[in-house]
């Protein structure tokens, strides 16, 4: 009778066993199905594709851009004449060393639209010192740097939101040298340019 129910126990013991190896067999967790590779069909989902659409509405990590002035140069849909920081020395001077690089070979050092690829024969580029410029919103300059216009393609790849907002800071400076009246340049640099005196 000992025999028999240690028998029987142990009979149990190794059913149950036997259970649970089954039921570990039969688990699926996502690192054991097949992964898809890219551009590849599937038979899993009903278009038949492995890539998946992104749901609407998605937006990357990092990328939320809630402030419309900062990201769009506009606001409620319009080009702002303000900027969306405080522009100080330093931005300017960062602002012209991205337009050194990125807008003077077409649009020129000092902006009149004669750069070096224009003189090689290409079309000439927009001349920032017509008026239709000069009165233009700060928040136009940055959607044309953003986006493109014309034959002139956009920088959004290129250059990082607030080096545009730089650079169409020191835009601005370019304009008003050359639309400057001569008492706003101080006396000691008024004689050295051989303007005399500034009245």
């Amino acid at each position: 009778m000992r025999t028999t129910i240690s028998f029987a126990r142990v009979s149990r013991i190794g059913a149950l066993v036997l259970a649970l190896g089954a039921l570990a067999a039969c688990r699926q967790d996502m690192h054991d199905s097949p992964r898809f590779r890219p551009y590849r069909g599937s038979d899993l989902y009903a278009d038949g594709s492995s890539a998946r659409p992104v749901v609407d509405g998605t937006v990357a990590r990092g990328h939320l851009n809630e402030d419309e002035l900062m990201y769009t140069g506009k606001v409620n849909g319009v080009a702002s004449p303000t900027f969306p920081f405080t522009i100080t020395r330093a931005d300017l001077d960062r602002g012209e060393q991205r337009y050194d690089i990125y807008c003077a070979p077409c649009h020129g050092r000092t902006g009149e639209g004669n750069g070096m690829v224009v003189q090689r024969g290409f079309r000439k580029a927009q001349d920032y010192h017509i008026d239709r410029l000069r009165q233009a919103p700060a928040g136009y300059f940055f959607d044309v740097i953003t986006n493109g216009f014309g034959v002139m393609p956009d920088y959004k790849s290129q250059i990082p939101v607030a080096d545009r907002w730089r650079i169409v800071a020191y835009i601005r400076a370019l304009q008003l040298s050359h639309d400057a009246p001569a008492s706003d340049v101080p006396a000691d640099e008024l004689a050295k340019l051989g303007g005399g005196t500034s009245e």
